[in-house]
């Protein structure tokens, strides 16, 4: 039996995979965590299904419950919210089921900085402008970022910076981002992206702890840089009339015919 790890995405129920919502629904046991995950999603879990919300779990009662379900030979759907790439604990879970013999798979979700874009109306990389994201975090209680990882050194990049987990740290973000970006350097900040609930605070980092809701203490987002002016950058070449387009595929079956990496640099 397996344990199908499933990114449930932002919060919308329908910004879920077709291969996690028919994983979900083959499962006869469902772990979910519970303060990020919409109820909704387990509308599509089996009649009958044994669910546990994993909320107020610690990581060996969650290993005991997947151990439990694997013995009565049951599937499993583990649902984080987001993706499992970045910040799930998820890492932690497959070295336990590793250790135990116990196979998995990962279905990734769509990430939040994604659907925090999609609010916006915005895409995080313009010519000209910025062709990077970083996406990061201030240090937390629950992890502290390695030497090097620092707001400051990413912002010396120019890249557009989604940081997580970070709202409550809004004063120290705009402090550390101002020397390289400016304070008129536009910001975001995105709560509850793609829930019904969805709020969008815009400012500059000059202005934007000025313009925040005193309630907005968590499932905040917040994007920073240049791109996020959404003017003042090129036209890419991708559609450009002189464009040589002859490695291009005409078609998503014949992608890779004749594709070398240096057709494109």
């Amino acid at each position: 039996m397996t344990v199908h790890f499933i990114g449930a995405g932002p919060g919308a129920p329908d910004l879920l995979t077709l291969r996690g919502r028919d994983l979900i629904a083959s499962c006869p046991v469902c772990l979910y965590a519970g303060s990020l995950v919409p109820e909704a999603i387990l509308g599509h879990c089996p009649k009958g299904a044994r669910i546990v919300n994993t909320a107020p779990m610690d990581l060996d009662r969650i290993m005991a419950e997947i151990a439990t379900a694997h013995a009565e030979g049951h599937d499993i759907a583990r649902l984080h919210s987001g993706d499992l790439s970045v910040w799930s604990a998820m890492g932690e879970q497959l070295r336990r089921l590793r250790e135990m013999g116990i196979p998995y798979t990962v279905t990734p979700g769509v990430p939040s900085f994604a659907a925090a874009a999609a609010a916006l109306g915005t895409e995080l990389t313009l010519p000209g402008l910025a062709q990077s994201v970083v996406l990061t975090r201030t240090p937390g209680r629950a992890s502290s970022m390695p030497e090097g990882e620092t707001l400051t050194n990413f912002a010396r990049t120019g890249a557009t910076l989604a940081i997580h987990l970070s709202i409550q740290n809004l004063d120290t973000v705009t402090a550390d981002l101002i020397p390289a970006y400016g304070a008129d350097c536009p910001v975001a900040v995105v709560f509850r992206a793609s829930w019904p609930d969805q709020r969008i605070i815009r400012g500059t980092l000059a202005d934007i702890a000025s313009r925040m809701d005193g309630d907005i203490t968590r499932t905040a987002l917040i994007l920073a840089g240049p791109a996020l002016a959404a003017e003042g950058f090129d036209d890419s070449c991708l559609y450009a009339v002189d464009y040589d387009r002859r490695y291009r595929p005409q078609s998503a079956d014949s992608q890779w015919a004749g594709w070398r990496p240096e057709d494109e640099a």
